[in-house]
């Protein structure tokens, strides 16, 4: 089994949303490299980060960071 890699995520829903790279780091106030380094899965973004990755495109932590699909998958309440 693969295991989870955000960075993957976040391209994927970046992609849905219509945004470019560059649009994103501007709105996480980062830089265009920082960023695609987060879409290569060379780093991870901080728990902030997170907060504004949600926000932006509407959904829960636990999905950013696939957990809910672990959670179904192990049948957890």
């Amino acid at each position: 089994m693969e295991s989870y890699q955000i960075g993957k995520k976040i391209k994927e829903l970046r992609k849905e949303a219509g945004f470019t790279q560059k649009q994103m780091a501007k709105m996480l106030n980062k830089s265009e490299t920082g960023y695609a380094s987060w879409e290569q899965c060379l780093a991870e973004p901080s728990v902030n980060d997170l907060r504004t990755l949600c926000r932006i495109f509407g959904i829960s932590a636990d999905d950013l960071l696939g957990l809910e699909d672990e959670t179904e998958r192990k049948n957890l309440p």
